[in-house]
């Protein structure tokens, strides 16, 4: 039992009391030595304001409720819950830096001051956590306005560029969920101009307001059908299954891996390391397997063999006119 754990426990015991609670009973309910309890009420008097008196006729300790009762003041976290509160707003920090950083920061100073009254620091937890990103966009200005549309259900005008279509459009949306993938934010939503699911890149949305449209709610269900069965960010379900061989040097990483939560694999007799991955769209698929080079072979569906296998002609086809130094 840590600290605030025996002040959450003295608190409750004081308050329930209608006499005076001697310290030896304070001590078998703690489970503590008496310097302790002496430690920790006049922790609670310093810096809670609680009320406790003492009572030499009857030994005993109460809440002097001639002041008015007593609570403890607001959420209350034991020591492991505050240092987890700090580990989370520190991995938030590194993940995506100044996001929500401001928000933040009041309640990073409140636990900050409730650890250093347990004579505890959280301050050594940012320089020993460290995340690094690989290929990260930046969300923009426009995420936490995401967030609270959100949360309250509110549909959005948005001007959005698409990468692919090379302009701008503008539509109707109604936020449904944000998903984080591959260090990188996009927002599931419902279209009202297409009338259907779409996925937006955050950081392409160039400009954002309020809509007149009503909110369009989707379940849970519709959501996951439309972008968590098939493979990578790409939405619609699975039409194809990926079948790939990595050797077993490769395997001893692949073999702990998650490409997509329904795959399926097995070793093979040959002793490679066999993964089925259902898929849509191969876009994203191909480009993951190519970065295995010639630790993997497709070996089905026939067109994303052929795709792969093409791929890795040109590529090697650039090495072998030689060096163009101009």
């Amino acid at each position: 039992m840590d600290r605030f754990d025996r002040i959450y426990q003295l608190h409750h015991l004081l308050a329930a009391a209608r006499r005076p609670v001697s310290r030896r009973r304070i001590e078998e309910e703690l489970e503590c030595s008496g310097r302790t309890v002496k430690r920790i009420l006049q922790a609670m008097r310093d810096y809670l304001g609680a009320p406790i008196g003492y009572d030499r006729e009857r030994n005993g300790y109460f809440y002097d409720r001639a002041q008015g009762e007593f609570e403890l003041p607001g959420l209350w976290f034991n020591a492991s819950e505050l240092q987890a509160l700090l580990l989370m707003q520190q991995l938030l920090h590194q993940v995506e830096p100044g996001l929500i950083d401001a928000q933040l920061e009041p309640i990073r100073q409140r636990i900050g001051r409730l650890l250093d009254q347990q004579h505890l620091s959280g301050g050594g937890l940012r320089d020993r956590i460290r995340l690094l990103s690989m290929a990260y966009r930046s969300p923009g200005e426009y995420f936490l306005a995401l967030a609270e549309a959100l949360a309250g259900r509110r549909t959005l005008f948005i001007r959005y560029h698409a990468r692919g279509a090379g302009k701008a459009s503008e539509r109707y949306v109604s936020p449904q969920r944000l998903n984080r993938y591959r260090d990188n934010w996009y927002l599931e939503a419902w279209c009202h101009l297409r009338q259907d699911l779409r996925l937006f890149a955050i950081e392409r949305i160039e400009l954002l307001g309020d809509s007149p449209e009503p909110y369009r709610e989707v379940s849970r269900r519709e959501l996951d059908e439309a972008f968590d069965s098939s493979y990578g960010i790409f939405r619609g379900p699975f039409r194809h299954l990926a079948v790939l061989a990595f050797t077993s040097e490769r395997a001893r990483w692949i073999a702990q891996e998650q490409w997509h939560p329904d795959q399926e694999s097995r070793w093979r007799d040959d002793g490679r390391f066999e993964l089925r991955i259902p898929f849509s769209d191969p876009t994203e698929l191909i480009l993951d397997i190519l970065r295995y080079g010639p630790d993997v072979e497709v070996l089905a569906p026939d067109f994303l063999r052929g795709e792969v296998a093409n791929r890795l002609r040109r590529a090697a086809a650039q090495y072998s006119r030689g060096r163009d130094t101009k």
